[in-house]
Formats: C-alpha cells, sequence, structure tokens
C-alpha cells in the first residue's frame, strides 16, 4: 500500500498514510499521534558541516512524556553527536495530543 504519488521520490497517498496511522494507533499503548517539528530545528539540523540526512530516536521522558529526538547524519550513515563540534541532540518536546491539528484527514482518519 505504500504507493508513490507525484514526483517526489519519498511521497504517499493520504490513503497509505491513513491505513499506516490506523496501524500505529490500533496498539492502545501508542497514545502519541504526532510530533510536530519545529522548523528551525530543521534548519539548523542541516546547516552542520557534514550532515546529508536526520535520524529520529524515540523516546520517553522521566515524567512519561513521548519525546522525539533527532540527530544528523553523514553521508556514511553515522549519527553525529558531539557538543564540542555543537553537534548536538535535538528534543522535539511538541508530541500531539496536545499539538494535533484535530481536522488534519491524518488525525481523524477520515
Amino acid at each position: 500500500m505504500s504507493e508513490k504519488v507525484g514526483i517526489e521520490e519519498n511521497v504517499i497517498s493520504l490513503e497509505c498514510a491513513q491505513q499506516w496511522a490506523t496501524n500505529w494507533r490500533s496498539n492502545p499503548e501508542n497514545t502519541v499521534k504526532a510530533h510536530l517539528i519545529p522548523q528551525v530545528d530543521i534548519t539548523e539540523l542541516f546547516a552542520y558541516e557534514g550532515v546529508v540526512d536526520i535520524r529520529a530516536y524515540i523516546g520517553v521522558d522521566e515524567e512519561g512524556v513521548n519525546k522525539l529526538m533527532l540527530v544528523g547524519v553523514d553521508k556514511d550513515g553515522n549519527d553525529l553527536i558531539n557538543d564540542e563540534k555543537q553537534e548536538f541532540i535535538y528534543d522535539f518536546t511538541r508530541p500531539c495530543p496536545t499539538t494535533c491539528d484535530v481536522n488534519s484527514p491524518l488525525y481523524t482518519l477520515k
């Protein structure tokens, strides 16, 4: 069901995305529906020398809040994590629910 649409390489159809979201939500332990990723964080990650991709890690903090952590990745697939070189781990603390677009077809699945 991951048929591609349009000319973009990694674009999928709304129907496919809704099915994947439905699959995720079928597990009652998966309460997070999405993460809002601020543009500035993506821009800053790609500004680092050698970053060609971004990798996302999923975690839960001490208070039980779901987290999405992003790191820059070099051309060889290595995470670039080094505070001295200012290669940081970005903590995206805006999970949905709380930052949801309740009218989105990916939220409503309709």
